[in-house]
């Protein structure tokens, strides 16, 4: 028992070691803000560099010699973050009014450091329309350094620990301060580049307004052109990449689900060469593939030659083309659409089908109307999957593409061709991530909030069900040809 003359005492170490890891954070806050080199140096980081707070050259000073021996006040919001941050420390203070202080100063010095950075480039100001507002022109600056990084961090970390003192994530220190790593990694190595890139649809060309030459970029003909329809010219990149994501998908899903049910739901006897085969594209290279349909269809390919001297055709060069891009892709993505769906008809219920079928529902009528409805969350997901697939794909219609462009092909040549049009390729990559979120927006309202968990009141122990004659026939007569042609393939590739 604690006797009540000790409560104070008690109370007081309770406080201080509530403080002793803001004190530790705040201390090598600055620490780092003092000693460390605030950018990144050009001959790397020595221990001739570790003491920077008096170093005569900028681009090797702390973050404190930058702001009095430099004169550079854009780092003054940091040393103000950290300042009122030194007010969380007194004792006695109440969690709430702690918290409330690290979450200001924390606040303060991320986005003065994150402002100052994104805002200042080697050059100067980062955007032009910056100098254009302030009449004053800032200097260059370096990358951010090891300095910076540890102020980063110690900042961030700050401020998760305002948040869990406020009750944030059940107040748990550690949880808040890997959630808040996390955000920032996302930000900095997905959002920040992507942003980058697709910024350059906005950059103008020579007079042109930024959003006259966005409007150029995004609705030009060799876009959105559909000259295809009324002549024999080729139609825009957009309308080439969605059409052949469409189709991909839609083949690839349909030869998933038949492998699926011939895989789970049938006597074949032999499943484990089948699924070998059925899943041996998504462990090979891309170019395997289309180098054995070259071997089969090409202008000297065994198919062309072979109906050449039987039938006297001359098949020429169709497998350059849609056709070709189209065929190597649903032999690549087919194995991704096989993994998805197989686990759907697997968790597929068997006691869900048991009593339909004791409700003396036939075969055909317990799979449409019990079956296939369960499956499909995952068809919409296996399409969902292999449409973004085609669409990020960028092996096959270079190999295969020809005259038919795509919108992956098309951002490459834009960037590394004799065009050498960022803005472009920027464009371009904007219409791609509408295509892929427009795509799974669609999933989602076509799925919908309904849920399609089988719930029975008791284990699942029967045995899953077979699928009707006609079902089952028709997997076969897709599946199997298919199983059969990509084994040439692979052995055409192999021998070429």
């Amino acid at each position: 028992m604690i006797k009540a003359g000790a409560s104070p005492l008690n109370a007081s170490a309770l406080s201080l070691l509530a403080l002793s890891w803001p004190a530790w954070l705040w201390g090598m806050a600055v620490f780092a803000a003092t000693v460390l080199p605030w950018h990144m140096l050009d001959d790397g980081l020595s221990t001739a560099h570790i003491f920077a707070l008096f170093a005569a050259d900028r681009d090797q000073a702390s973050l404190l010699g930058l702001l009095i021996f430099h004169g550079k006040t854009r780092f003054l919001p940091v040393l103000v973050g950290l300042f009122i941050t030194a007010f969380a420390l007194v004792p006695g203070m109440s969690r709430r009014r702690r918290a409330a202080i690290l979450l200001i100063g924390g606040s303060i010095g991320l986005l003065g450091l994150i402002g100052q950075g994104w805002l200042i480039g080697a050059r100067g100001w980062s955007y032009p329309m910056l100098a254009d507002l302030f009449a004053f022109k800032p200097s260059g600056q370096n990358g951010i350094g090891v300095g910076g990084l540890f102020v980063f961090i110690l900042l961030l970390l700050i401020l998760a620990e305002g948040l869990s003192l406020r009750g944030s994530f059940g107040g748990d220190r550690f949880v808040s301060s890997a959630v808040l790593i996390l955000i920032a990694a996302i930000a900095i190595f997905t959002f920040w580049p992507v942003a980058t890139m697709l910024s350059q649809a906005f950059r103008p060309s020579g007079q042109v307004s930024v959003w006259a030459a966005f409007s150029e970029r995004f609705f030009h003909a060799k876009v959105w052109g559909l000259a295809c329809v009324a002549s024999r010219s080729s139609c825009g990149v957009a309308w080439n990449t969605l059409v052949l994501a469409l189709s991909t998908a839609s083949a690839a899903t349909m030869l998933g689900l038949a492998f699926a049910l011939i895989a789970t739901r049938t006597g074949f006897p032999f499943k484990k060469g089948l699924r070998l085969l059925t899943i041996l594209p998504i462990i090979t290279p891309p170019f395997v593939i289309g180098l054995g349909l070259i071997l089969i269809f090409g202008r000297s390919g065994l198919f062309n030659q072979f109906m050449s001297w039987a039938f006297g055709l001359e098949l020429g060069r169709w497998i350059y083309g849609f056709q070709g891009v189209w065929l190597a892709q649903v032999f690549s993505f087919t194995p991704t659409a096989f993994l998805v769906l197989i686990g759907v008809v697997q968790g597929i219920s068997p006691s869900m089908e048991e009593a339909a079928q004791t409700l003396r529902a036939g075969p055909s009528r317990s799979f449409h109307t019990v079956t296939l409805p369960l499956m499909r969350p995952g068809l919409a997901n296996a399409f969902l999957v292999v449409f973004i697939e085609s669409l990020a794909d960028f092996g096959n219609p270079i190999l295969l593409g020809g005259s038919f462009g795509v919108l992956s092909t098309e951002i490459f040549f834009a960037v590394v061709g004799a065009q050498i049009d960022f803005g472009r390729a920027a464009t371009l990559a904007f219409v791609l991530l509408g295509f892929a979120l427009a795509a799974f927006f669609l999933q989602r309202l076509v799925v919908g909030k309904a849920s399609y968990v089988s719930l029975t009141g008791k284990g699942d122990a029967g045995l899953p069900q077979g699928i009707p004659t006609y079902a089952r026939r028709l997997a076969y007569a897709v599946a199997l040809p298919w199983a059969a042609l990509t084994l040439v393939v692979y052995s055409l590739a192999l021998a070429g």
